[in-house]
């Protein structure tokens, strides 16, 4: 059986294989003998932005947002979505993502990192559709949104995330966890959100994972499932890594970068540690914020020898 899966499903080709070059092979292969699935990419552009206020008084307050594009066309018609689109068959996947950026955003040569690959078979009513999903993370001064084709409109998205209930099952060879997630998604006007089931479970060295979607409103597709992994994964990578950075200027205060930890870890953090930890990866510019009426702050940039993202 193994032979066959190589050699087309076929049993009698692998003997016919013997006596052609494969030249002649690829001459007379027939992609049509096999049904082949579209392959879109999604993406999950993160950046940190100031919320307009209804109270003029107020300071907007930054927080962690999501671009989002409202669909103009069947299916989901009228629906939140993902920005994304089909990979042509002359583009790689990250060649495609880039240019849904570049579409997107009017950004391009912008942090990239390519997430998960989603195959529900049922994800998408048109066809058998898979998805690469990819996070990118962007400083919002350099923003310029266009909606693609099939968008009426673009917009971000306050994205927030709240753990419901978690329950853990410890059993003979290992354990289950089971939480509910709940996904908030806000623009000021418009209320968005998700309930997801993941059920995580450890059976001896073998480890396997779920997410279910049980409740949505405004959603498109299964696109809530990425954005709560895309979260994850942000909010790991940020313990350990410089990825957060790339939500930030060129130059910048540590009082700035500070917040920006906090935003996407949910955590306050002392400012003496924090310092500490970060103390490694930024150098001193020389150079000082000119803000009237303020103390002028030290302005800092990433340290090129500590990249690690």
């Amino acid at each position: 059986m193994a032979n066959e899966g190589h050699s087309g499903g076929r049993p009698s080709e692998h003997q016919d294989h013997v006596n052609i070059s494969e030249q002649q092979f690829l001459e007379t292969y027939d992609a049509g003998d096999y049904e082949r699935p579209s392959v879109t990419v999604d993406m999950l552009v993160f950046t940190i932005r100031s919320e307009a206020q209804s109270n003029y008084r107020k300071l907007a307050e930054p927080a962690l947002q999501l671009l989002m594009i409202r669909r103009g066309g069947h299916p989901d018609l009228g629906k939140w979505a993902l920005p994304g689109g089909f990979v042509s068959m002359q583009e790689s996947l990250e060649d495609a993502a880039r240019r849904e950026l570049v579409t997107e955003t009017g950004l391009d040569n912008i942090y990239l990192e390519q997430l998960y690959t989603w195959g529900d078979v049922h994800r998408d009513p048109r066809t058998r559709v898979i998805s690469c999903s990819y996070m990118a993370l962007v400083d919002s001064s350099e923003l310029e949104l266009e909606a693609g084709d099939d968008a009426s409109e673009a917009g971000w998205f306050r994205v927030d995330q709240r753990l419901v209930e978690e329950k853990r099952h410890l059993h003979e060879h290992g354990r289950t966890t089971e939480r509910r997630v709940q996904l908030m998604l806000s623009n000021g006007t418009e209320e968005l959100s998700a309930v997801i089931e993941v059920k995580e479970a450890v059976e001896g060295s073998v480890r396997s994972s779920s997410m279910t979607v049980t409740e949505v409103e405004g959603i498109a597709f299964d696109h809530a499932k990425m954005i709560h992994y895309a979260l994850e994964r942000l909010r790991s990578k940020v313990e350990y890594t410089d990825i957060a950075f790339n939500l930030m200027p060129e130059t910048f205060t540590l009082t700035a970068l500070q917040k920006v930890y906090e935003i996407i870890s949910g955590k306050k953090l002392l400012a003496a540690a924090f310092r500490r930890k970060i103390a490694g990866w930024v150098i001193e510019t020389g150079e000082f914020t000119g803000h009237a009426g303020h103390r002028p702050s030290r302005l800092y940039r990433l340290n090129p020898d500590r990249l690690t993202t």
